[in-house]
């Protein structure tokens, strides 16, 4: 596929780990992406150590993605880092894999969470911790409705709290309509500290409180075919002045998954295209 990407031009254009589903292989996780246009693909740790397992080293992977003219443009995800008692050894060695995907794969930035409920000050340490592991790499912290970063007050709280300069956010469609959160919210945060962007759409109504996760992790929908009015809230983000290191297009959805791979990638390119036509003309003016 002869397909260039400039980075500096424009955000890539990016397929979200969970939207091809989580047994895929990488070579055919990047050829599906790459056919339909996509600019990169986004990385789960638990991708990279079953490419691992097929035997693949990092040269291997390297080659492929190349060999497709594609990259590696968002990689995830960091969690149970809020206490100390969090950070197993497990975990600790999850960790460690995605800052070497990172450097491997030359993305700047990291999408993390945060599922225990702490109080802010233990949040905003813990952040600044993470932080200073990571480097010169840009953790963005994604609030979640169900999460101990439920919208988009508390991450900002937590990341201007920490002062850490890599300290930054992930705005996503799905964590934004199901918050709650208004367009008008968005004006309380610099537009430099949102790293990145997630796009996706939401049924017409939420699961209950106590299994809402149960849908962002299983039932979202392609953007703009939902309800959550997923032309706005890239809209929104491009008149703040935000400039996403990527613009990922995360439609997690056993559904959809069920379909096949090659359905998922055309799907959520297709979709996105149309919602960024309408909403960052700029931005998709390079897509096929």
């Amino acid at each position: 596929m002869e397909k260039k990407i400039n980075t500096n031009s424009y955000p890539p254009i990016t397929i979200s780990s969970y939207t091809l589903g989580t047994e895929v292989l990488f070579r055919d996780r990047v050829k599906a992406a790459a056919k339909v246009g996509f600019d990169g693909i986004g990385l789960r740790a638990e991708n990279y150590v079953d490419a691992k397992k097929e035997g693949l080293t990092d040269e291997d992977m390297l080659a492929i993605l190349d060999e497709y003219k594609i990259k590696v443009t968002e990689v995830e995800y960091i969690t149970q880092w809020g206490t100390k008692e969090d950070r197993t050894k497990q975990q600790q060695e999850k960790e460690q894999t995605i800052y070497h995907m990172a450097h491997l794969f030359n993305v700047k930035h990291i999408n993390c969470g945060l599922m225990e409920k702490l109080s802010d000050e233990q949040i905003a340490t813990a952040l600044g911790e993470l932080c200073d592991r990571a480097g010169d790499i840009m953790i963005g912290l994604e609030f979640m409705p169900y999460s101990g970063v439920p919208d988009l007050a508390s991450a900002w709280r937590a990341v201007k709290a920490c002062s850490r300069k890599n300290a930054m956010l992930i705005c996503d469609t799905w964590h934004w309509a199901r918050a709650n959160q208004t367009f008008d919210m968005i004006k309380s945060v610099p537009a430099d500290k949102i790293v990145s962007i997630q796009i996706c759409d939401v049924h017409d109504r939420p699961y209950p409180k106590k299994i809402l996760r149960d849908e962002s992790m299983h039932d979202r929908l392609f953007p703009g075919e939902g309800y959550g009015d997923t032309v706005g809230f890239v809209r929104m983000l491009k008149e703040h002045g935000v400039c996403p290191r990527a613009i990922g297009v995360e439609t997690i959805s056993d559904p959809i998954v069920e379909k096949g791979i090659e359905y998922a990638a055309q799907g959520a390119f297709k979709s996105a295209k149309k919602v960024l036509d309408e909403a960052w003309p700029e931005v998709s003016e390079h897509l096929k």
